[in-house]
């Protein structure tokens, strides 16, 4: 017994059949093209995922010049933390 009841020599018999209609030229194009179909979503998943993490890179770079070139933003969030502290009193 093979897969879900269909024995080898089922699956034999449909192999003919499908070769017998199609022919194996065009079943090895249509084959080509599934790979290179699959390939391809591959390669288009993989660049989302590089452009994306290439964006998180640029903001967390821009948050970083921001930070050095302002020396005073930590002082005037330390102060703007102190001012709220003693509001709250």
């Amino acid at each position: 017994m093979g897969f879900g009841g269909i024995g080898i020599w089922q699956l034999l018999i449909i192999l003919a059949i499908v070769v017998l209609l199609f022919g194996t030229k065009r079943l090895g194009s249509i084959g080509s093209d599934l790979g290179k179909a699959i390939k391809g979503f591959k390669k288009s998943v993989s660049d989302d995922d590089a452009e994306k993490d290439s964006e998180k890179d640029d903001d967390s770079a821009k948050r970083n010049v921001e930070d050095k070139t302002d020396p005073n933003s930590a002082q005037t969030q330390q102060e703007k933390s102190a001012a709220e502290d003693k509001n709250r009193s």
